[in-house]
């Protein structure tokens, strides 16, 4: 499926509730990271923005501002670091400064991009799996077709290390609400009363 009609299918599965537009300006995210990104990617900024699916960050492309720590810009000098100590994904070539990551979580996994051209919808998903052998593996396919894949588990077997995710549909919770909630006391995923509230401010 195309990214368009990719981005439509992983809607009908993720509920959007707590989600909320990213509002981001992409010309100033292409200048800041000298490259275009993935329509479907942009899509989910302005239907989710940057937040989480459970325990799975989803990075937005520039640091948020309000205290919430990651972002594509904050975190692509790890993940390029992490390509070069590991080798990189099997047979591939390429070399740090051509992957991008746009996920992370659920037990030490990092989710990117591979660059491989200058057509960003072109770019498969790489992930560096903290128990996979080999760690790194790559994915024939795009941010939300991956998502939605793993989420109902059509893939061969589930692509990280990690099984919260495979074959069940997380709920998604933007960075704001997150704070709001984690500021009221509440559990920053689930909205609940937090018993450890305050006890470390």
């Amino acid at each position: 499926m195309d990214s368009q009609t990719e981005t439509e299918a992983l809607q009908r599965i993720l509920h959007r509730e707590w989600g909320a537009d990213e509002q981001v300006d992409w010309t100033a995210v292409e200048a800041h990271l000298h490259t275009p990104l993935p329509a479907d990617y942009r899509a989910f900024m302005a239907v989710y923005g940057g937040g989480c699916i459970d325990d799975l960050i989803i990075l937005p492309p520039l640091p948020t501002g309000n205290g919430w720590q990651a972002s594509i810009t904050d975190d692509a000098a790890g993940f390029r670091e992490l390509w070069t100590t590991e080798g990189g994904a099997p047979g591939i070539e390429l070399g740090a400064d051509r992957v991008l990551p746009w996920g992370s979580g659920c037990n030490a996994n990092e989710l990117g991009w591979l660059m491989t051209g200058p057509n960003p919808d072109q770019w498969p998903v790489v992930v560096w799996r903290r128990h996979g052998n080999p760690h790194w593996a790559l994915f024939d396919c795009g941010m939300a077709e991956f998502l939605r894949r793993l989420m109902t588990a059509e893939f061969d077997e589930c692509p990280l290390s990690d099984l919260s995710l495979w074959g069940r549909v997380g709920t998604f919770v933007h960075h704001e609400e997150q704070e709001r909630r984690f500021h009221a006391g509440l559990d920053p995923m689930t909205g609940e009363p937090n018993p450890y509230a305050g006890m470390f401010d």
